[in-house]
């Protein structure tokens, strides 16, 4: 290889500054160049925000025993056919309390009492009451699953404290006129259910 004549050097020099300056440029636009726009702001829910959601959406899974028996009025619901309410009945040693008159089965006493004849208004009326949340009472008899569990847990709320997403929440359940009486009389007077940490169904009726 032949030696650089002095120009040939001085050429070769000032190319190399000239290219180690464009990198330094190429470098600076990228680093002043606006950030990539976080995937939770171009959906405009923020992280904290979709973990809210999720704790709303999920209340928190229920005793093995109580979601059992939760599932099976669940069933019903579904099947539209009320009579598909009488094996979560047999379950129960003693019948659920409910407004049917002593003696009288409440399958029938449900059948008799909804609009339709046919129960299909109980039905949706409960489920209504198992797409909300439930409150929790310590008054189950059983000291190791002593929890009773009540639908909707509005039942259980302070009716004149209200959340502004509780309001929607009863709205959904009762109309404008009945939860305003339910307000003024700080009373649930709405459709109850009731089932203990065991499974036991405790009661289905509405309030008084």
């Amino acid at each position: 290889m032949l030696p650089l004549s002095r120009a040939s050097l001085c050429t070769l020099v000032l190319g190399t500054l000239v290219l180690a300056g464009v990198g330094l440029v190429h470098a600076a636009n990228l680093a002043a160049a606006p950030k990539p726009v976080a995937e939770e702001k171009v959906t405009g829910t923020s992280t904290t925000a979709k973990k809210q959601r999720k704790s709303i959406d999920d209340p928190g899974k229920l005793p093995p025993s109580a979601e059992e028996m939760r599932q099976a009025l669940l069933f019903a619901t579904r099947t539209g056919n009320i009579e598909d309410l009488r094996e979560a009945l047999d379950w129960n040693e003693i019948k659920p309390e409910t407004a049917a008159p002593a003696g009288e089965d409440p399958i029938a006493f449900w059948k008799r009492s909804s609009g339709d004849g046919h129960g299909r208004e109980v039905l949706a009326a409960l489920a209504e009451l198992l797409s909300l949340h439930p409150a929790e009472l310590p008054l189950g008899r059983d000291l190791e699953n002593n929890i009773v569990y009540v639908w909707p847990y509005l039942a259980e709320a302070a009716l004149d404290q209200l959340t502004p997403a509780q309001e929607v929440e009863l709205l959904r359940l009762v109309g404008p006129a009945e939860a305003k009486q339910m307000r003024e009389k700080k009373k649930w007077t709405w459709w109850r259910l009731t089932i203990g940490a065991d499974g036991v169904w405790h009661s289905f009726k509405k309030g008084e």
